[in-house]
């Protein structure tokens, strides 16, 4: 054998043992992921092809949970629902975030404070904070009630959790005021990314404050902002705490997301296995929209 071939025989050896070495390093990562996900899924699949009571055997009913659900009226009104709240929950996020993220980007004083204190929200549990915002909502011991009256905006105490339409926005605000602050760290570390240089010389160029954020911050922020995005509309996708501490689903049972409709089916009312293949047809929803997501991402980038 030739020094050459002692060589590459050596090498072969050598990144086979490093090969060995990082599935040992990752082994921990993925028995947890195969335990804690791969594992459960697999159940849940199992458990949706059967229709499973709480009490006695299971027997095998194939896909007849799946195509129950195309004539479920309560499943497609929580679905609708579920993607009218993530719509407008998603626009007010990002309308309070970004904002918030080119204030606190730059310099100024008691910048650190201010950071603070939009974050702060965040590290409340979101079961916390549906309390929190029940209390602040109440009509007789509340703060909304009394401060709207003296605006102006009411004649007299109001029950701002008793219509749709206003516990729909109390719910809006209430997530806003939790989720903003996450979101906004999330766009400044993208805002931090951009070097100085191209926003100097964009400004010596002549572009205006307005052009420098449409055509030099918003396309290099694009991957930041596709990160929250996917975030933002995977979390609202899957509310529940919200409408089941807050509104209970009410009134008339109009808030009750996707989430919410699974817990009834399989805790509430015990429909196990049905409850299963919702949970299964939720998931193929929540990862074809992250792919049609990346997918849009991964098209901006092959652009000129």
């Amino acid at each position: 054998m030739t020094s050459t071939q002692t060589a590459g025989l050596h090498r072969r050896r050598v990144r086979k043992k490093s090969g060995y070495r990082g599935l040992l390093y990752i082994a921990p990562a993925m028995a947890l992921v195969l335990v804690f996900f791969v594992l459960p899924v697999l159940f849940t699949v199992w458990m949706s092809l059967h229709k499973w009571p709480l009490l006695g055997q299971p027997s095998w009913s194939g896909l007849q949970n799946y195509t129950r659900m195309f004539s479920d009226v309560r499943f497609l009104q929580a679905l609708t629902f579920t993607a009218k709240y993530t719509f407008f929950v998603t626009i007010a996020i990002f309308a309070v975030a970004f904002p918030l993220a080119l204030f606190v980007e730059r310099h100024r004083p008691f910048i650190s404070f201010y950071r603070t204190a939009i974050f702060l929200p965040v590290v409340v549990g979101l079961a916390s904070a549906s309390l929190l915002w029940v209390w602040l909502a109440n009509v007789d011991s509340g703060l909304f009630g009394p401060l709207l009256q003296r605006l102006g905006l009411t004649s007299g105490k109001v029950n701002l959790l008793a219509t749709f339409d206003a516990a729909f926005l109390t719910v809006i605000a209430m997530v806003v005021w939790k989720i903003a602050g996450f979101t906004m760290i999330i766009l400044v570390t993208g805002l931090q990314a951009i070097p100085t240089e191209l926003t100097e010389a964009a400004r010596i160029d002549g572009a205006g404050r307005w052009q420098r954020f449409r055509y030099l911050t918003l396309p290099l922020m694009r991957r930041t902002i596709a990160l929250a995005l996917i975030l933002s509309v995977t979390g609202s996708i899957l509310a529940f705490d919200q409408f089941y501490i807050m509104t209970s689903g009410g009134p008339q049972n109009r808030m009750i997301s996707v989430v919410y409709y699974i817990f009834n089916q399989s805790f509430v009312s015990f429909n196990l296995g049905y409850g299963a293949a919702l949970s299964i047809a939720l998931l193929a929803i929540l990862v074809a929209i992250s792919v049609v997501q990346l997918w849009l991402l991964r098209v901006g980038d092959e652009r000129p």
